[in-house]
C-alpha cells in the first residue's frame, strides 16, 4: 500500500481543467463551439476521475505534503506551489470537480444560443482549476492565489452579460465587497507570517501553542485571536457572511449555470473550507470562535427572513445559500468542523441541484424568472418538478434525506456548545428551519402547482429577465416544456446524492475515522477535550436510520412540518391571504424588501468612500503630486531650453567670442589656484 500519493496524479487534477480553459478560450474560434464544450468537459471529467482515485487511495491511508515548485526564497522564507492532500482536501476535490462536470453538461442546453458560448466554457473551466489549486494548498502563497483567482473568475461570469448595467453593478459590487473582506485576509496571513516566520501550513500550526502566548503589540489582544478573527473576515466577504453578504444575491445576474457553480460548491465555500484548515489555530482561540458563530447564526436567521420576499426564482434559492452558509458558519464556531464540511458536502449536491432545476425552469418559461408568472408547472416538467422536489427535501431537512443529517448535526451540535453566543446561536438556526421550510415550500408550490398563470403574464416592472436578449418573450403567453436531456440529466444524476449521501457519509465524517488519514491535523482536532460537542453527540450516534426515526419526535422535524403546512395553506389553499398579511404587517414587508436597507448602508460605507478615496487620490494624488513633478519637470526644461537657445545665434564670431571668454575665465582660475 503506498503512502505518499503520486505528484503528477495531482497535477493532472489541477491542470486538466486549466488546459480545457486555455483551449477553449485562446483558441475558441478554431475549434469552434463543440469543440469548446468538448475539450472543457473532457478536461473537467479526467479532473474528477482522477480526484476519485485520489479519494479512494488517501481512504487507504496515503496522503501528500510536499513541494511541486519552488519560485524563490528570501532568506529562510520560500515562496512555493505544493500541494497537502488528506481526507478534507480529497472529498473537496470530489465535490468540486463533480458539480463542475454537472454544470458543464448543463451549460451545452442552457446556452444553446448565447453569444460568448467558447468564453463562458473557458470562465468555468478556469473557475474549476482556480478553486483546486485554493483547496488542494500547502500554503498561505498559494491558498491566496487560489482566493484571489476565483474572485477575479466570478467578477467575469457574473458580468457576462457585459452590455446589461445590471450585470455591470453586480459584478463591480461582489468585486468591491470581496476586496474588503480581503483586506482583513491578508492582515491575518501577513500576522502570521511576521510571528511564525513561514507560510508553510505545517510549520505554521507546529508554533500554535507559541502565538497564542503572544498579544497584539500595544494591547492586551491575544495575537492568535487578532489573526484568526482577521482570516474569518475573508471568510465572511467570499462565503458572504453578514454584513459582507450583499454581493451574492446580484450575483443572480450572472447565467444560471454559474449561479450553481458559486453557490453550490466552489467560491462561497471557500471560506468555510479555509476556517476548517485552519481549525488547529482557532481552536485556540474561544474569542474567534465566539464571534464566528454569532455572525454565522444573524446570516442564517436574517437572510433566511429575506427568501420569503423575493419573487425571482434565482433570488430565492441564492437567499437560501446565504441561509445555509450561515448553518455552517455557526457550525465552525461551535468547534463542530466536520459537521460543517459535511453540510458543505451535501449543500453542494442539494443547491446545485436547485440551482440547476430553477434554471430549468426559466428555460421552459422562455426566460421568465418571476414566480408570479409561473404555476401548474408539474404536468409540463416532470423530470425538472419532481427533481426540484427531491432538492427542496434535502434543504428543508426532511428525514432521510441528504440534509437532514448535516442540519440536525450542526443543531446538535450547537446545542451542546458552552461558548458564549452559543443560545443565540442555537435559537438562530432552530428557527431557521421554519424559515427554510416556509421560502423552499412557498417555491415550489408557486411554481409546480397551483394556477397557471403563465397563459397571462403579467410585467412586474420588467424584473425577472435573465438575458437581455430574451427580453421580449418574458411577458408573452407561451407553452412550458421539459428542457432538453443534456439539461435534465445533471438534475438526475445530482438528485442521487441529494438522496443518499448524507446516510453514507455521517458515521464516517462525523464520528469515525474518517478525518485520521489527515497531514496537517488529527481526529484530535475534530473530537477535542476543549470544545467536547462532537464527542457528546457520538456518544449518541447509533446508526443513520435510529437518528431519522428519532428526529420524527423533536422539534427541527416538526418546525420543518409546520414550514410546510404554512406555505401549503398560504400559497395554495388560500393564495389572497399573503397580500392581506403583507399589507397588515406593512414596514416589516418594507423592511424585508429593502434587505434591511444594507444595500443602501453599503453603498455609502463602501462604494462612496471607495469614490471619495479614489477622487481624492486622483485630486490629490495624480493631477498635484504626479502631474504637478510631470508637468513641472517639462515647465522647467522649457525654461531652461529658451535660455539655452540665446547660447545658439549660428554667428560664429559669437562662437569665438565665448571660447576667448571661456579661456580667460579658466586661465585666471588656473592663476588664482597656482598662486595659493
Amino acid at each position: 500500500m503506498t503512502t505518499t500519493l503520486n505528484e503528477n496524479l495531482l497535477l493532472g487534477v489541477a491542470l486538466a481543467p486549466l488546459a480545457g480553459s486555455l483551449i477553449a478560450g485562446l483558441g475558441g474560434k478554431v475549434v469552434g463551439r463543440k469543440g469548446s464544450h468538448r475539450v472543457t468537459i473532457l478536461g473537467v471529467f479526467i479532473s474528477f476521475i482522477l480526484s476519485a482515485i485520489v479519494f479512494a487511495d488517501v481512504m487507504n491511508g496515503a496522503s501528500f505534503n510536499g513541494t511541486v515548485y519552488e519560485w524563490m526564497r528570501v532568506g529562510s522564507l520560500k515562496f512555493e506551489v505544493g500541494f497537502l492532500v488528506d481526507t478534507l482536501t480529497a472529498m473537496m476535490m470530489c465535490v468540486v470537480t463533480f458539480v463542475s462536470l454537472m454544470v458543464h453538461i448543463y451549460t451545452i442546453g442552457y446556452m444553446a444560443d448565447e453569444e460568448g458560448y467558447e468564453r463562458f466554457f473557458s470562465y468555468i473551466s478556469l473557475f474549476t482549476f482556480s478553486m483546486l489549486m485554493l483547496v488542494m494548498s500547502n500554503n498561505f502563497l498559494q491558498l491566496f492565489f487560489g482566493w484571489e483567482a476565483v474572485g477575479l473568475v466570478s467578477y467575469l461570469l457574473i458580468g457576462f452579460y457585459f452590455t446589461r448595467e445590471s450585470a455591470i453593478y453586480a459584478n463591480l459590487k461582489a468585486f468591491l465587497v470581496n476586496r474588503v473582506g480581503d483586506f482583513g485576509f491578508l492582515l491575518g496571513i501577513g500576522l502570521l507570517l511576521a510571528y511564525a516566520g513561514s507560510m508553510n501550513y505545517g510549520e505554521v500550526f507546529a508554533r500554535r501553542n507559541e502565538l497564542a502566548a503572544l498579544t497584539f503589540p500595544g494591547t492586551d489582544w491575544g495575537l492568535l485571536t487578532v489573526a484568526c478573527i482577521c482570516l474569518f473576515i475573508g471568510a465572511m466577504g467570499k462565503s458572504a457572511q453578514f454584513p459582507l453578504h450583499v454581493w451574492l444575491p446580484d450575483s443572480m445576474e450572472g447565467p444560471t449555470p454559474i449561479s450553481a457553480l458559486i453557490h453550490a460548491a466552489t467560491m462561497v465555500t471557500a471560506g468555510i473550507f479555509m476556517v476548517t484548515r485552519m481549525s488547529p489555530l482557532f481552536e485556540l482561540s474561544d474569542t474567534a470562535l465566539s464571534f464566528i458563530m454569532v455572525i454565522g447564526a444573524i446570516t442564517a436567521l436574517f437572510m433566511g427572513l429575506l427568501g420569503i420576499v423575493q419573487s425571482d426564482i434565482k433570488r430565492v434559492v441564492a437567499y437560501s445559500t446565504l441561509s445555509q452558509l450561515g448553518y455552517m458558519t455557526v457550525a465552525l464556531g461551535a468547534s463542530a468542523y466536520s459537521a460543517a464540511v459535511f453540510h458543505l458536502m451535501t449543500h453542494a449536491f442539494f443547491k446545485a441541484l436547485l440551482f440547476l432545476g430553477a434554471g430549468s425552469v426559466i428555460i421552459g418559461m422562455h426566460h421568465d424568472q418571476d414566480m408570479r408568472n409561473m404555476g401548474g408547472l408539474r404536468k409540463y416538467m416532470p423530470i425538472t418538478w419532481i427533481t426540484s422536489l427531491v432538492g427542496t427535501l434535502a434543504l428543508v431537512g426532511t428525514p432521510f434525506f441528504s440534509g437532514f443529517y448535516s442540519k440536525d448535526s450542526i443543531i446538535e451540535a450547537v446545542g451542546l456548545s458552552h461558548l458564549p453566543g452559543a443560545g443565540f446561536a442555537y435559537f438562530a438556526v432552530v428557527a431557521s428551519v421554519f424559515v427554510t421550510a416556509l421560502y423552499s415550500f412557498r417555491m415550489y408550490f408557486m411554481v409546480f402547482h397551483g394556477e397557471e398563470r403563465f397563459r397571462h403574464p403579467k410585467d412586474y416592472n420588467g424584473h425577472g429577465v435573465e438575458a437581455a436578449g430574451h427580453t421580449e418573450h418574458a411577458h408573452e403567453s407561451h407553452e412550458p416544456h421539459e428542457s432538453p436531456w443534456v439539461v435534465w440529466v445533471p438534475l438526475v444524476l445530482l438528485a442521487i446524492p441529494s438522496v443518499i449521501s448524507g446516510a453514507i457519509a455521517i458515521g464516517p465524517m462525523l464520528f469515525g475515522n474518517f478525518y485520521q488519514h489527515g497531514v496537517a491535523f488529527d481526529q484530535v482536532i475534530y473530537m477535542s477535550a476543549q470544545h467536547p460537542a462532537l464527542r457528546e453527540m457520538a456518544e449518541e450516534f447509533h446508526g443513520w436510520v435510529p437518528m431519522a426515526v428519532h428526529s420524527l419526535t423533536t422539534l427541527p422535524v416538526w418546525l420543518a412540518l409546520a414550514g410546510f403546512a404554512t406555505a401549503w395553506f398560504l400559497y395554495l389553499k388560500r393564495p389572497e391571504l399573503p397580500a392581506v398579511i403583507r399589507r397588515a404587517f406593512g414596514p416589516i414587508y418594507t423592511l424585508l424588501d429593502n434587505k434591511y436597507y444594507m444595500d443602501k448602508i453599503n453603498d455609502i460605507v463602501f462604494a462612496r468612500g471607495a469614490l471619495a478615496i479614489g477622487r481624492g487620490l486622483w485630486k490629490e494624488g495624480d493631477v498635484v503630486v504626479i502631474d504637478g513633478i510631470v508637468n513641472g519637470s517639462a515647465r522647467f526644461i522649457g525654461w531652461f531650453a529658451g535660455v539655452v537657445r540665446f547660447l545658439q545665434s549660428g554667428y560664429i564670431y559669437h562662437y569665438a567670442f565665448a571660447m576667448i571668454i571661456g579661456m580667460l575665465g579658466l586661465l585666471t582660475l588656473f592663476v588664482t589656484l597656482g598662486g595659493k
